[in-house]
């Protein structure tokens, strides 16, 4: 590893004076960083990345340095040990990559501009002013900064601005925070501003190519969910304000920073007239998210980036808690049922995927373990768990502890469990550190074994995987009081099933509320008890029942065959969560289909099949009084409607189009991007597609940008892909920032797929000099994955992929998806008959 003594052992700093001035005429920064604090060692570290030093003083007096480009390091002869304040006089480019101390570009009635923003997470903050760049080097921070002003540009930070001297902003003295956290950005900004009930002063800030009426959704979500963490944590907001915002280019969704959280313009502004309500909901748990942060990361810290699982998974739990609680109708926990958890049990069923809680040190490597399935979903899905395992008296009163003892500094995993140990009287640790400490999860198998019940767990894989016998303390919410609440061994036998049956009068069921990280595999008896009652069975049971269904059919338990003649009887579920459930396990029968083969035709009736009757239902326009889980299964349904080529439903969309064509963007954002991508397919052209495409630059409106890029990279016209490809690396169309989205859109298009894939392996060098500096950047190889399922594609893959196997925060990605494809390609060149010969038979 490239780094395993921290710099933080050497020197601890307590306080910065920070002065930069930025050029961004020049894209020239320069400044100095004047650090006080306490020398362990004679010889100290501080981190510098890309930086031209000047000049290093040591209590006024210059010292002798050298520089150390692979620790990212600046190592300073003091000669002694003891409080001393260092002064570093530096300079720095300003570049394009998202990271440190970046331009971001947009325009406003087509004049180009640009903003200046910050993203230091992880370890960024040393390319904007030397510093001690760890998360337990937390110090108070005093900034100045200066830049080319123009008239009427407002500059925001962490802390309130306190004065401006000759062309300087002064910012007031942060609280002890990590280096990590700092923010600042400025430029020709428009601003909304509320106050919650305590006295925090919210705001939302954005470039003024959007309509002020955009704010205001965010500006509401943020006011409600600060006053909610305050009662909730019993802990006090800690800033005198909460600034958001929205950035043009941001490589994340949302970033943290204490006092001023920056976020992808997509996740914090919304036309709340015509936006769709999944979007609404996305935008309002990220906002919630970030401002959970503010607490849980931001106040206490984790001490390093191995407990990085500290602040995720929390957050990304406390984002539900908080939406559930400030929009109760929309029914949240729902959202996490279809889309946190199917994440996590995919991701987590490959052998060689990282535990929650896993050892880093190196920068790179620190970037690559900001897996979303893992450290945010799962890791949300094990604090579900604890919270279950508690109640939430335990876990307010555990947390308002947690943050008296913690606050201003940082905290380990164990100090957590602790805490909640302490509020609960259980024994949460030893729980929940068998979720933590070990990658994977299992499968409970139910059995009737010589009529007695039996349970029992093993390590749940899909494609090869070594078992280790790990065993885990899972909570088991049974609905039979037989069962144990937590069952840690191996085999558990119930009684004689007869009788328990009698007793229950209730088919048989483990993990009821799907709240439990692991699956379940009954056997046929108890299955077909579950079927026979399924009707019984509420959305989420129904969900999970068939989600596991699907998962033990990639994992070669069952067969998918088998699955198949289940799916029409959920068919006309109005519950939303059955919908994605069902379409998800359809979605995969797509890859056992060639492109245009008699199979596929079957398949596409199949579709049509599943869809027709809540087409009918549902249509193409909201119905007056319509239920919300009816506005949210729509875009399911007319999805596979048009996979099946339903002749009325494409003749619907396509005259939508026709009645929209001078405002395309006013079709209702609920189904839009199925209008739009119907007219492209199957009535495109050239002059269409510039069209979009020119719509596409021109539009502010990240919804209707996001609709018209699924729409236009789902042409099968090969002269048009090939001008797709070209627009990759046209920053003018594309974003880096949403380039990933463009590429899986023609790399999942079947005519285009080999244009995708070829530029990827062509242009990987410009892919990473572009955004390689990101924590992203692995996901190109995930998006990749999840679309390749021949042998011929999987050869390539290796071929290109394994000589970068051991390029720095790559390695894990490669390795696990390397793994990924393998899996797919054996299962469905094992069961594409029996799968294609069981979706002819069901089909009518």
């Amino acid at each position: 590893m490239t780094e395993t003594k921290h710099f933080y052992q050497t020197f601890q700093p307590t306080h910065y004076n920070v002065f930069i001035d930025i050029n961004r005429a020049t894209k020239q920064i320069s400044g100095t960083s004047t650090i006080t604090g306490d020398a362990k060692e004679a010889t100290i570290s501080v981190h510098e990345k890309y930086m031209t030093i000047s000049s290093v003083k040591a209590d006024g007096a210059d010292v002798p340095f050298t520089l150390d480009d692979k620790a990212e390091g600046i190592h300073i002869d003091l000669g002694h040990t003891g409080k001393t304040t260092v002064e570093i006089a530096y300079a720095a480019p300003l570049t394009d990559s998202m990271m440190g101390i970046y331009p971001s570009y947009y325009e406003v009635d087509g004049v180009k501009k640009q903003i200046i923003g910050t993203q230091f997470e992880t370890t960024a903050a040393r390319q904007a002013f030397p510093c001690v760049d760890e998360p337990e080097a937390k110090a108070t921070f005093d900034l100045a900064i200066k830049y080319d002003e123009q008239p009427g540009e407002t500059i925001l930070s962490n802390m309130p601005e306190i004065k401006t001297e000759n062309g300087v902003h002064y910012f007031d003295t942060t609280k002890k925070m990590s280096s990590y956290l700092i923010a600042f950005a400025f430029g020709d900004l428009q601003k909304k501003l509320t106050t919650t009930k305590s006295g925090v002063q919210v705001g939302v800030f954005a470039t003024k190519a959007h309509q002020p009426k955009e704010l205001d959704f965010a500006l509401d979500i943020a006011k409600r969910s600060i006053e909610f963490y305050e009662d909730f944590y019993q802990t006090p907001y800690p800033l005198p304000h909460s600034w958001q915002l929205a950035l043009p280019d941001f490589s994340a969704g949302a970033m943290e920073n204490w006092g001023l959280v920056t976020y992808r313009e997509a996740y914090l502004l919304l036309d709340e007239d015509n936006t769709a309500l999944d979007m609404k909901q996305r935008v309002a748990t990220v906002i919630a998210h970030e401002l959970a942060h503010q607490w849980f990361g931001d106040l206490v810290t984790m001490k390093w980036w191995d407990d990085l699982w500290l602040n995720e998974s929390f957050a990304n739990m406390m984002e539900y808690v908080a939406i559930d609680a400030i929009e109760p109708d929309w029914h949240i926990w729902e959202t996490f049922q279809s889309s946190d958890v199917p994440m996590a049990l995919q991701r987590d069923a490959t052998d060689g995927v990282q535990s929650v809680h896993v050892q880093v040190e190196d920068p790179a490597e620190i970037d690559a373990i900001f897996d979303s399935a893992i450290v945010y979903a799962k890791g949300a899905r094990m604090l579900v768990m604890a919270r279950a395992l508690v109640g939430d008296d335990a876990l307010r009163q555990g947390l308002k502890a947690y943050f008296e003892a913690h606050q201003y500094n940082n905290a380990k995993g164990a100090d957590l469990w602790a805490a909640l140990g302490e509020a609960s009287g259980k024994d949460v640790g030893t729980i929940m550190n068998s979720w933590l400490e070990q990658p994977g999860y299992p499968v409970v198998s139910a059995s009737v074994v010589d009529g007695q019940l039996t349970l029992t767990q093993k390590q749940f894989f899909v494609g090869e995987g070594q078992d280790q016998g790990r065993l885990w303390q899972i909570p088991l919410n049974s609905n039979y009081d037989a069962a144990p609440a937590i069952f840690k061994d191996t085999t558990v036998t119930l009684g004689d099933y007869a009788t328990l049956r009698q007793a229950a009068g209730e088919p048989f069921r483990v993990n009821v509320g799907n709240n439990s990280h692991f699956i379940v595999k009954y056997d046929q008896t108890l299955l077909n008890d579950i079927l026979d009652h399924v009707d019984d069975l509420d959305p989420i049971s129904q969900l999970q029942l068939l989600q596991d269904l699907r998962l033990l059919a990639d994992g070669r338990q069952i067969s998918y065959a088998d699955v198949v003649p289940l799916l029409p009887r959920f068919a006309n579920s109005h519950s939303t969560l059955v919908a994605v459930a069902l379409y998800r396990i359809a979605g995969n029968l797509r890859k056992f289909v060639t492109p245009d083969s008699a199979e596929e035709k079957t398949l596409r009736a199949f579709y049509d099949q599943l869809s027709a009757a809540q087409v009918t239902r549902l249509g193409w326009t909201a119905q007056a009084g319509e239920s919300m889980d009816d506005t949210l299964t729509r875009p399911y349904i007319l999805s596979a409607a048009l996979y099946a080529q339903n002749a009325q439903a494409m003749a619907d969309a396509h005259q939508l189009f026709e009645a929209n064509q001078a405002n395309l963007a006013g079709l209702s954002a609920d189904v839009r991007v199925f209008v739009l991508r119907n007219e492209v397919k199957n009535y495109g052209s050239a002059d269409l597609f510039n069209r979009l495409l020119d719509a596409y630059r021109q539009s502010a409106d990240a919804s209707y940008k996001a609709d018209i890029a699924a729409a236009v990279t789902s042409t099968t016209d090969s002269t048009l892909i090939a001008k797709l490809i070209e627009a990759f690396e046209d920053a003018d169309t594309v974003k880096p920032q949403d380039l990933r989205a463009w590429y899986r859109g023609v790399l999942s298009n079947d005519a285009g797929e080999q244009a995708a894939w070829d530029w990827l392996r062509n242009d990987w060098d410009w892919l990473e000099k572009t955004v390689g500096g990101d924590m992203e950047f692995t996901t190109y190889i995930t998006v990749t994955t999840g679309v390749f399922h021949t042998p011929e594609r999987f050869a390539e893959f290796k071929a290109f992929f394994e000589p970068k196997i051991n390029t720095p925060g790559l390695t894990r990605e490669i390795k696990m998806d390397t793994k990924v494809i393998d899996s797919r390609v054996a299962l469905i060149e094992a069961e594409k008959d029996a799968v294609n010969a069981a979706v002819a038979k069901v089909t009518k």
